[in-house]
């Protein structure tokens, strides 16, 4: 993603990393990474050996510069699992305006710790499109939205991991992603005594097993 005018980002669609050519991904489904606050997009696609076969793998970067990587949003702008309503719905944006152009077909999400949170947002934004979530050490970034009623009508499958030891997100984000996921998805909820924020290898088998079922 790259920042354009002011208020406006854009998918960079040269930093995309793909696990196959353009001339085999037609008729596939697509899965897409997500990264974490100052990670880029090389980070997730590095399991891409142990997720599904079947999906076309994209992973994106993210919009803005920022602790020595990429970030959905700036954390100098907003407390850690606090993000201002606007800036995670403008970066959900941007994604679903990349995807319009290249799939038309099922599409899933893995996202990781900020990329997580904003895979959830796109449930919000687009609640019909997505065939699976996953969220690992994620969050929703806020208590409402004006897309959760629909949300909650579809209830689509997410998958929300995080370790029990994470001293990162915000135990508020925590409880109130808690109380939201299984209001407005068919959730799948997995907690890893003694993980931090990273992913774990039960957690992969987890996760990559959902997938197989719902992508």
């Amino acid at each position: 993603m790259q920042q354009c005018e002011y208020g406006e980002v854009k998918l960079d669609e040269s930093a995309v990393l793909w696990s196959a050519p353009e001339r085999e991904r037609a008729g596939r489904p697509l899965l897409v990474l997500l990264h974490g606050y100052g990670s880029h997009e090389g980070d997730l696609f590095s399991m891409s050996p142990a997720l599904p076969l079947e999906p076309v793998i994209a992973s994106v970067r993210a919009p803005i510069a920022e602790s020595g990587g990429w970030a959905w949003w700036s954390r100098q702008a907003s407390p850690a699992g606090e993000p201002a309503a606007d800036t995670v719905d403008e970066a959900a944006r941007a994604v679903i305006d990349w995807l319009d152009s290249v799939s038309s077909g099922a599409v899933s999400l893995l996202g990781f710790s900020q990329g997580g949170a904003l895979a959830l947002q796109l449930l919000r934004l687009d609640p019909e499109r997505f065939a699976a979530t996953v969220s690992l050490s994620g969050f929703i970034a806020s208590a409402e939205h004006p897309g959760d009623a629909r949300l909650a009508e579809v209830k689509p499958a997410v998958f929300w991991g995080r370790g029990t030891d994470d001293p990162i997100i915000p135990s508020q984000a925590i409880d109130r992603t808690a109380e939201w996921i299984p209001a407005h998805t068919t959730a799948t909820i997995r907690t890893y005594e003694g993980i931090g924020h990273s992913i774990s290898t039960p957690e992969l088998a987890e996760f990559s097993g959902f997938l197989r079922s719902h992508g």
